[in-house]
């Protein structure tokens, strides 16, 4: 087992942030499809595949607002299209993820 040791007579302190993990950020943001009511994402990573999914739920007519620390409100009540840009949907696997939320919502 690997492990860190650390010599000096010295106590460590201080703080470090974790930001989430990708692959669990990801199936949240599109899970919000599902909810007629705004839902709140706390510790998001800002990785470009997590910036690409709002772009995508924003551009089907979600509102998405996202401050400064990476918390996201998802608004998917008032969602307005079942067509997502091919544009942004080449550029991430994850894309996927929206359909079944997105029949869903729709009833279909």
């Amino acid at each position: 087992m690997d492990k860190l040791l650390i010599s000096g007579g010295v106590p460590l302190s201080g703080e470090i942030r974790i930001s989430g993990a990708k692959n669990s950020a990801l199936p949240i943001l599109a899970a919000a499809l599902l909810v007629d009511e705004p839902v709140t994402i706390s510790n998001l990573p800002h990785l470009h595949d997590i910036t690409t999914m709002i772009e995508l739920l924003g551009c089907m007519g979600v509102n998405v607002v996202v401050d400064e620390k990476m918390r996201v409100e998802v608004d998917a009540s008032a969602i307005t299209s079942m067509n997502a840009p091919y544009d942004l949907v080449k550029t991430m696997r994850a894309s996927i993820l929206v359909l079944g939320p997105l029949l869903g919502h729709f009833g279909e």
